[in-house]
């Protein structure tokens, strides 16, 4: 039996309360919503609009079957990009872009009695940007986020008044667990209720938003919610995806990590895996909506972009053209810890290099040597050679310098046949560092 017609169609509202910014507010609304429906705001890349993002994804679709109500904001800059920059966005309450995108959580909580629990925010590239400092300084607010090619809260911060952060693009904003996790907890020195759940999506070919910037949220969102960065739960549900759980192995647990092998930033959004993540895939729509809707427009009949990068393209990273030093650092002068997440036959390695001398390392090539069956596949703010057996890794022409009692995070994913430990040892130019 064929599914009965939607007449439920895209809406615009205006004047939904305090909006410093200028944001426009488009709403969708199932004909059948749940007796208590949940809010998801659905934030759209650069270049892109609220209209475009509802035409371009499954949420509204999904909103037919589950009975929730989805928000989709437009940025109104000539970018079309969020506000994820300016001291304002990413201060609690002080205006800009989330003012207005909470004021428009306010009226659909008013007008169609939604649960203050159950409120979500998704985004792809500026949006999955906007989620992260959504959730950052509105944890009371959001129940949880998905962010697709995103980048961790306060990542993208700049001074007068630009809309891009190349260092953060690039991936050379590299903080521990801690310094995040400050972050999110100094926006709201005094709440004390649950943090904000947190799915997490990236490719490794990402050249807009760079891929270490996955590994960045992850330590964020672990960090807010208290928990090691080791997963607990590791599978990989279709073909060169990897997926990480941590705090839980269910499918709602406090942080869920998706990564993509060979995907750039333009990467597929799973909007069902999404609405599972939130547990919005089990409502039962009950109730109709008010017979009174905001005024309507209608979607937008042109096709939407097959591209989300921001209009300004960040700088291009060359190949390191640092050499090392010949002149080893002093004996001991140097420490790696190596991180390794398996399964079947991949892995994620983490590995973080120390300079524990007086001096600073200006160039470094870290060698060691893969365990039997290992085949590095991709890297990050590393160059690898070669790709198995007696490997160095090399700095990239932005990471050259390791100042005294510094550090710098590298990795790579492998493939393996059965033997997914560690190197036993590793050398620094040429000299061999403490382990741990």
């Amino acid at each position: 039996m064929a599914a009965p017609a939607s007449a439920a169609t895209l809406t615009e509202v205006t004047n939904f309360g305090t909006n410093p910014s200028n944001l426009r507010m488009h709403l969708y609304v199932p004909d059948r919503v749940a007796t208590r429906p949940a809010i998801l705001v659905a934030l759209h890349y650069c270049t892109g609009t609220g209209p475009v993002f509802y035409s371009n994804t499954q949420y509204a679709s999904l909103a037919d079957r589950y009975g929730y109500i989805v928000i989709y904001p437009t940025a109104n800059r000539s970018s079309q990009c969020f506000d994820v920059y300016s001291p304002q966005a990413l201060t609690r309450g002080g205006g800009s872009d989330p003012v207005g995108i909470r004021s428009m959580v306010s009226y659909v909580q008013q007008r169609y009695n939604a649960d203050p629990g159950r409120v979500f925010a998704t985004g792809t590239s500026s949006g999955a940007m906007m989620t992260n400092v959504m959730l950052g300084v509105y944890p009371d607010v959001f129940a949880a986020g998905a962010a697709f090619a995103g980048v961790p809260f306060t990542c993208f911060a700049t001074t007068g008044g630009s809309e891009w952060n190349s260092q953060c693009a690039n991936g050379q904003i590299v903080r521990t667990a801690q310094q995040w996790g400050d972050a999110v907890r100094n926006a709201n020195p005094s709440y004390r209720g649950p943090w904000p759940r947190m799915q997490i999506w990236h490719g490794t070919n990402d050249d807009t938003l760079r891929y270490p910037n996955f590994d960045e949220q992850i330590k964020q969102w672990t960090n807010v919610h208290g928990l090691s960065q080791t997963p607990t739960y590791t599978d990989s549900p279709q073909a060169n995806y990897t997926r990480t759980r941590y705090g839980g192995s269910g499918g709602m647990a406090p942080v869920e990590a998706i990564s993509m092998q060979g995907t750039g930033h333009n990467l597929p959004v799973d909007a069902a895996q999404v609405i599972r993540f939130f547990g919005l895939d089990g409502t039962t729509p009950t109730t109709v909506p008010p017979t009174t809707a905001p005024p309507t427009t209608a979607p937008p009949t042109t096709a939407p972009p097959t591209t989300a990068p921001p209009t300004t393209a960040p700088p291009t990273t060359a190949p390191p053209t640092t050499v090392p030093p010949t002149t080893p650092p002093p004996s001991g002068a140097c420490r790696v810890s190596y991180g390794v997440n398996a399964w079947n036959n991949g892995l994620v390695a983490s590995v973080i290099i120390t300079n524990s001398g007086s001096s600073t390392i200006n160039g470094w090539s870290l060698g060691f040597t893969l365990p039997s069956g290992q085949t590095i596949i991709s890297g990050w703010n590393a160059t690898y050679s070669p790709t198995s057996g007696v490997v160095t890794a090399r700095n990239m022409s932005y990471n050259p310098t390791i100042a005294p009692n510094g550090s710098q995070s590298i990795g790579f994913q492998a493939t393996h046949t059965g033997n997914s430990g560690s190197p036993t040892s590793f050398t620094l130019n040429g000299t061999t560092c403490a382990i741990g």
